[in-house]
């Protein structure tokens, strides 16, 4: 499994999601800010929270923002570069 794709559905098993009022749903990660959404079912609800999270996700990584360690997932790291003459 990829490590991103992991850091995705950890994240998405901690989704919170209500029934409004007028009986569409909103839904929310909470270690991760701003990421909602709100949709006539919660199916939909479920596939646009998901959506604005890869989009939140990769927009922090690209800003260089600090993100949330997720089920021991930190993306934050630097990566590390080995010698070209090690290979």
């Amino acid at each position: 499994m990829y490590i991103l794709t992991e850091y995705l559905d950890r994240a998405m098993a901690q989704a919170v999601y209500d029934k409004l009022a007028d009986g569409t749903y909103g839904g929310r990660i909470p270690s991760c800010p701003g990421v909602v959404a709100f949709a006539a079912s919660l199916c939909e609800c479920s596939e646009d929270l998901r959506s604005t999270l890869e989009d939140w996700v990769l927009l922090g990584m690209k800003l260089a923002h600090a993100l949330p360690v997720i089920a021991g997932i930190d993306l934050n790291r630097e990566p590390v570069h080995e010698p070209v003459d090690t290979l």
